[in-house]
């Protein structure tokens, strides 16, 4: 099966969507990645929903890639002895490292990090930016503060300190732990939360190493501050708009999402835009008009995959909530204007990723154009050549055939690309028969039609693109 449209969806099992009938028809309603989220359920549940994917695969003869999203810090407040307190404007509040049940007037704050980081003027924002605090005076174990924005505030509610790099790893205990099962498990992705510097990208990556690809989860303002750094180590992105939406003014964000795919399509790293896609189908079996115009404008700002959160784990619509999304994407997809905004936001490659893969991907792109070629087939072991054909955005769809299925499934991820396993090829002239003969079998091409075919010589060497060939299907 193929699917006709190049934007790809990334949804979320949890409780809701378990069981095997639905995750079966919300892979046939449309998913290519699905999300297996760390920061809930247990070792057993990630390793079954992990099993039905699989099982699915194999039935389907797809590649279906699986991520695995880890928690990352949690940063909250402790408990409060007689129950939610009123917090009121103006009023002092203090926080402090006492295990001590708080009341109105402090609460405990088991995080030493954040006192170590804290600097008098410094905002710290209580339960998703609802409840605001200024720091007055700080130390090591305390920070006297003022309430800028009160109203209630209960237990174990999350800390978020937006101006602040905190000198936190975003690898917690737990994180390594789930780290060590998504990896035994076989996930072909890897997000990683509460990055706030390049620095945190690496450290992951000497852990993982080749096992896994890194998608790096954008939501703290200090990481859009080295955005290129963390896109050029990272192998995708993720603009988690929800964390980011908490730390930074809600006017800001859409900028910020522009930039952060504009960065990753010039890099050529796949890009997903997540949170509160189709927020309102948790409970409704339509969505707003405006959910729907969100998930528009990320696919035609070139998007490689949008995600479905709270809409698929846990809500009331999971296969719903696909297929709508599915909908609107080929909706888009399908308006001339789509093109025309994808073809005016192409940029040369970033200073430093210009070699001979990209300007044979180049060549590709105004090949397709004037040919009016049916389909792009990439003969690719490690994904490097599809990665920089898909950078292209060019007006055929990509067809890659690896003799590797992690490449494969890794591949699900990124815009335009449908993955074919094939056996090593030996040299041009079998390469061209099977290209041929396979978009003719996945139904991209018909008899006398036009293909263009890019792959690396020696065969089976990986980053060596090199070749650039013409055929008829």
């Amino acid at each position: 099966m193929r699917r006709t449209r190049n934007a790809k969806i990334v949804a979320t099992l949890g409780p809701a969507s378990s069981d095997r009938e639905t995750v079966r028809q919300m892979f046939m309603e449309g998913v290519d990645v699905f999300r297996l989220n760390f920061s809930h359920g247990s070792g057993s549940d990630h390793r079954a929903r992990m099993a039905l994917v699989r099982t699915l695969e194999q039935e389907t003869g797809r590649p279906i890639g699986i991520l695995a999203d880890l928690q990352g810090p949690k940063l909250r407040v402790g408990t409060f002895k007689d129950g939610p307190v009123l917090l009121v404007a103006g009023q002092a509040f203090r926080l402090d490292l006492d295990p001590a049940p708080g009341s109105v007037c402090r609460a405990e704050l088991p995080h030493p990090e954040i006192f170590a980081a804290l600097v008098p003027g410094a905002e710290l924002l209580l339960d998703d930016g609802r409840r605001r605090l200024v720091v007055e005076r700080c130390g090591k174990d305390f920070a006297e503060t003022r309430v800028a924005v009160g109203g209630m505030l209960s237990d174990r509610k999350g800390v978020n300190v937006p101006e602040v790099v905190l000198p936190l790893t975003a690898l917690t205990a737990k994180d390594r732990r789930d780290l060590d099962l998504a990896l035994e498990l076989g996930a072909d992705w890897i997000a990683l939360s509460f990055v706030q510097r390049p620095e945190d990208v690496s450290e992951a990556r000497a852990l993982i190493g080749t096992r896994a690809a890194i998608v790096s989860k954008l939501e703290k303002p200090s990481a859009i501050e080295r955005l290129d750094e963390i896109v050029a180590l990272s192998d995708a992105i993720m603009v988690a708009r929800g964390d980011l939406g908490v730390e930074l003014p809600a006017e800001r964000v859409p900028a910020i999402q522009k930039r952060i795919v504009r960065a990753c399509r010039q890099q050529g790293k796949p890009v997903i835009v997540a949170t509160q896609m189709l927020e309102s189908m948790v409970d409704s079996p339509v969505p707003t008009r405006a959910e729907a115009s969100d998930v528009a404008t990320a696919i035609y700002d070139g998007a490689d995959a949008v995600m479905l959160s709270a809409e698929s784990a846990s809500g009331k619509h999971p296969i719903a909530a696909v297929g709508m999304m599915n909908r609107i994407i080929e909706q888009v997809e399908s308006d001339p204007m789509y093109r025309q905004l994808v073809d005016a936001s192409h940029t040369p490659a970033a200073a430093g990723h210009i070699d001979m893969a990209e300007a044979v991907c180049c060549a590709m792109r105004r090949a397709v154009t004037l040919l009016h070629a049916a389909v792009i087939v990439c003969y690719t072991s490690s994904g490097h050549t599809s990665l920089r054909a898909a950078r292209e955005r060019p007006e055929a769809p990509i067809l890659t055939l690896t003799p590797n299925i992690g490449t494969a499934r890794r591949l699900a991820l990124v815009w335009g690309v449908h993955s074919v396993l094939t056996a090593d090829v030996d040299d041009v002239t079998q390469m061209t028969t099977i290209a041929c003969a396979t978009a003719r079998s996945e139904l991209f091409a018909s008899a006398g039609q036009t293909i263009v075919a890019i792959a690396g010589l020696p065969f089976g060497a990986a980053g060596t693109t090199n070749l650039l060939r013409i055929a008829t299907a």
